[in-house]
């Protein structure tokens, strides 16, 4: 766990939490051109309100002590939990308060309708009325599509489920006109296009589940896919600045790991927008540093990082090209005080820089910081050839300290992405520094012969028993921005190399005599054709793996 000595921003505890339900009233109906499509009916918040004054919305609110005492008061389906009873109890419940919608049976088994409606008042609470009436609440009806934490930096916070249901027949929504406003029924991917053009606000969570809700051709097609009792996703969003403007993010999009690690109590304090002009501290003993070097195989460009604070001196991790800005950039970021050069491989955008870097200290009176790493494999091509002052052993520890303070990097071999690779963890702040083994946004390249698949996930399994061994909560690629969830991450990325070499074997056996690039269409036919060439390198070392397990 990353200490908290070493965060950059003191801690604000996140407002506490509310628990709430939302409703998603669905139908089909046709659209211009008379096909039917899928619509959600929506409805405009007050001004004056409390929390997204002015926003469509879906129906829903605060849930009450009664909704969990009226279970006896609804239809329930089997599996259905007393929590999601009682959510589904506040959801329609809500609805009838904010829009006049009922979903409930009629004692004789009918829906309610029109009829039902006009013997309810809405300005008294409908539970009693539904058991004076005989009326029974069509919980059975609601399903749970997502479940949302709002953002940890704003000041009123909500646990809510959205819960789907069909809109019951003959009904019509009416607002409250105090709560709600102006019920529209609309195509998910109306209602997204209307807010971007600036005349239709919504939240983030209505954003990101309208934009999965376009997905769906029919009210059938949502039901059938939450028929579990599980939502579909979850998500608790984090936000940081994107060139000087507020930007959300949830669990699966690339800056979430980034911003858990700088700000993990969710205040907007983090610039994301990359840059190569100055260091980016993520925590006071590490900063980042991304070389200018962006482009299709390098993303944003190479990072590199500096370990340790001005006490202990500084560990350089991946120097990078041989570009004297960037490495400038990088000397002046430490201090000049930079007591060993680390190269997670050797590839031409990752071990050049170490040399010169090493130069640029002495130039200033230092002592020359030695150049660490593994000694390249005959297998490596000629641009990667690389040769340590002394060579890491794996296990090993390399340990900045000063009173009061220490900083600890262990090494861990790793080759599959080259055979001269290693990944470093941080042990007081469960850091993996993971080189080109993890990167963020796309999976690394197996190019053979250095490269090896079968290498690469025994490496893989070897960085997930270090996750459990010394802490790792988060990943710091050379590509990309930080990861989190360590463990689940290098999981997700094993199954994906797993479930892609499933694709290589189906290709090898469809077409037995085959060639690598006739097999390449079939195996990354989910790739854009112009990645195919690079794409047939990583392919390769899968047939080399299936090839040595006789799997064909």
């Amino acid at each position: 766990m990353t200490r908290s000595s070493q965060q950059l921003h003191p801690f604000r505890e996140p407002a506490p939490l509310r628990q709430a339900a939302t409703v998603l009233l669905l139908r089909d109906a046709p659209g211009p051109d008379g096909t039917l499509g899928l619509e959600v009916l929506m409805t405009r918040r007050a001004m004056t309100a409390s929390f997204a004054p002015g926003a469509y919305v879906f129906p829903g609110g605060g849930i009450d002590a009664l909704d969990a005492q009226s279970h006896a008061l609804a239809r329930r389906r089997p599996g259905q939990s007393d929590l999601n009873l009682t959510r589904a109890i506040a959801a329609i419940r809500e609805s009838f308060e904010e829009l006049g919608v009922l979903l409930a049976w009629q004692a004789d088994g009918r829906p309610a309708d029109a009829q039902t409606l006009a013997g309810l008042d809405r300005s008294q609470p409908l539970l009693p009325q539904c058991e004076a009436q005989g009326l029974t609440l069509a919980a059975d009806q609601v399903r749970w599509l997502a479940h949302w934490v709002t953002d940890r930096d704003l000041p009123r916070r909500f646990d809510v489920p959205f819960l789907v249901a069909p809109m019951p027949a003959g009904q019509e929504p009416v607002a409250d006109e105090a709560e709600q406003f102006e019920p529209v029924w609309v195509r998910p991917a109306d209602a997204l296009a209307r807010h971007a053009a600036g005349g239709f606000f919504i939240i983030f969570p209505t954003i990101r589940t309208l934009e999965r809700l376009q997905a769906y051709p029919s009210v059938s097609a949502v039901l059938a896919d939450c028929a579990n009792e599980q939502a579909l996703w979850t998500s608790c969003p984090r936000a940081g600045w994107l060139n000087g403007h507020e930007a959300r993010y949830m669990e699966h999009e690339a800056p979430y790991g980034e911003l858990a690690l700088v700000s993990p109590d969710g205040q907007i304090v983090h610039e994301l927008a990359w840059q190569t002009e100055r260091p980016v501290p993520l925590l006071k003993n590490v900063q980042r540093l991304t070389a200018p070097n962006p482009g299709v195989m390098t993303g944003p460009g190479t990072n590199s990082y500096l370990v340790g604070d001005p006490d202990t001196g500084y560990i350089a991790i991946d120097p990078g090209p041989a570009d004297l800005e960037h490495l400038q950039r990088l000397w002046q970021a430490a201090g000049g005080d930079i007591r060993h050069i680390v190269c997670t491989h050797s590839h031409p955008d990752h071990a050049p820089g170490a040399a010169p870097l090493q130069a640029l200290c002495v130039q200033h009176g230092r002592a020359a910081p030695p150049i660490l790493g593994l000694p390249s494999a005959p297998t490596a091509r000629a641009a990667s050839a690389f040769t340590p002052e002394r060579a890491l052993q794996h296990g090993e520890r390399l340990v900045l300290s000063a009173p009061g303070v220490q900083h600890s990097l262990r090494v861990l071999h790793t080759p599959g992405h080259a055979a001269n690779h290693l990944c470093l963890v941080l042990e007081e702040d469960g850091l993996l520094f993971s080189g080109d083994h993890v990167l963020n946004g796309s999976t690394t390249v197996i190019d053979p012969p250095d490269g090896d698949m079968a290498d690469y996930l025994e490496s893989l399994d070897l960085l997930t028993r270090a996750c459990d061994t010394h802490g790792i909560e988060f990943i710091l690629p050379a590509h990309g921005y930080v990861l989190g969830a360590a463990r689940d991450t290098i999981a997700q990325l094993k199954a994906h190399r797993l479930k892609r070499e499933a694709k290589v074997l189906s290709a090898m056996r469809a077409l037995p005599d085959g060639t690598p690039e006739q097999w390449v269409p079939l195996a990354y036919d989910d790739v854009p054709e112009r990645l195919w060439p690079v794409a047939q390198r990583s392919l390769l070392a899968h047939v080399a793996r299936i090839r040595a397990l006789a799997l064909a």
